[in-house]
């Protein structure tokens, strides 16, 4: 978060999901270079993703595939439930009024 904000920016987010990211990747006791090796991601594109948060958003979800994670991006960008239908059940119109 920049000082003069109290939502997260892109780059909290990158450098927040790079932190996690090293910490499953260890906690799964795998090395950096294993890691890359199964995944298919290169050694070096894999430790700049841990040290600065960039990384391509495809090696990335290779990295997730690995790591049991994959399932976390299923639900991102996901349409809005249309609440229309929801809300008609909450407007009911009485005959006479």
């Amino acid at each position: 978060m920049n000082k003069y904000s109290v939502t997260k920016l892109p780059l909290d987010i990158l450098k927040e999901t790079a932190q996690k990211h090293r910490v499953l990747r260890k906690q799964l006791k795998l090395s950096q270079a294993h890691l890359a090796e199964k995944s298919g991601v290169s050694l070096g594109s894999l430790k700049r993703f841990e040290q600065t948060g960039n990384i391509s958003f495809e090696s990335l979800l290779k990295l997730a595939h690995v790591l049991g994670r994959l399932h976390d991006f299923e639900t991102i960008f996901s349409p809005m439930e249309d609440m229309t239908e929801v809300e008609k059940l909450f407007t009911i119109k009485t005959k006479g009024r």
